[in-house]
């Protein structure tokens, strides 16, 4: 029971994180690329291109921080743990494609590259870390 609660706490810090990480790099984003004032935010198809690298950031990073640390926390299901953590972002990424136009181009790299990807390469980072130490 008690590796079950660990299990769980590891997914939910494991999000948490994620979406710290996320939210800060999009916050500081819109601080290095301030907006215009006359600019649609919420129509990405008349981006121009520097505004699409910070969101590409946070996704990826979010979604890598936040397995990386349930892995950690998770010591015998971490692979699970990084894949829902990476399932759980590719979610929030699906419905912001529904609800934010944006160029098929970046949907296409922010959903295929940013997630899944992301979320076992934390998890391996925490497998080579543990692998470093045994050695």
């Amino acid at each position: 029971m008690k590796l079950f609660f660990r299990n769980i706490g590891a997914l939910i810090i494991g999000i948490i994180i994620g979406s710290i990480i996320n939210i800060g790099l999009i916050i500081l984003g819109g601080n290095i690329f301030p907006l215009p004032e006359i600019f649609d935010s919420m129509n990405a198809l008349n981006w121009d291109i520097k505004y699409f690298l910070f969101p590409f950031l946070a996704h990826a990073i979010g979604t890598l921080s936040g397995s990386f640390v349930g892995s950690k926390i998770s010591k015998n299901y971490s692979r699970l743990i990084a894949g829902v953590v990476g399932i759980y972002f590719l979610s929030g990424g699906i419905y912001m494609t529904i609800i934010l136009p944006a160029p098929i181009w970046f949907i296409s790299i922010d959903l295929i590259f940013s997630y899944i990807p992301m979320a076992f390469l934390g998890w391996y980072f925490t497998i080579k870390k543990t692998e470093e130490r045994v050695i």
